[in-house]
């Protein structure tokens, strides 16, 4: 399963240089598929929906630092735990259980945006 940050979030920012896929945003940023991996081009999210790695998404909160879980895999293949949890002063990075992936599939997706 994917990260997210919970309403706890004093903004320290601590987690957002851990993660190696750079999919922690601070809160109002745009974010895309392209920022800090490999892939060019059309890229499929989990829900099937295509866009291009480089458009420039809408934020996914105004108000916390967010976690793209498209982008999210739990530092598998790079960590043992999730980086951002261990860097978060006061424990707000916790699985997202409404996003929910096996070993593999994080492994897959971290393959996928670093070719």
């Amino acid at each position: 399963m994917a990260i997210k940050i919970t309403d706890e979030c004093i903004f320290c920012s601590a987690c957002e240089s851990e993660c190696p896929n750079n999919a922690i945003y601070e809160g109002g940023v745009e974010w895309a598929i392209s920022d800090g991996t490999t892939v060019k081009g059309d890229f499929v999210l989990k829900d099937g929906t295509i866009i291009d790695a480089s458009q420039r998404n809408a934020p996914l909160a105004t108000d916390l630092f967010f976690i793209v879980s498209d982008k999210c895999t739990e530092c598998q293949g790079f960590h043992e735990e999730p980086r951002c949890a261990l860097a978060c002063p006061v424990d707000c990075c916790v699985p997202d259980e409404m996003c929910q992936e096996s070993e593999e599939e994080l492994l897959a997706k971290k393959d996928k945006l670093h070719l």
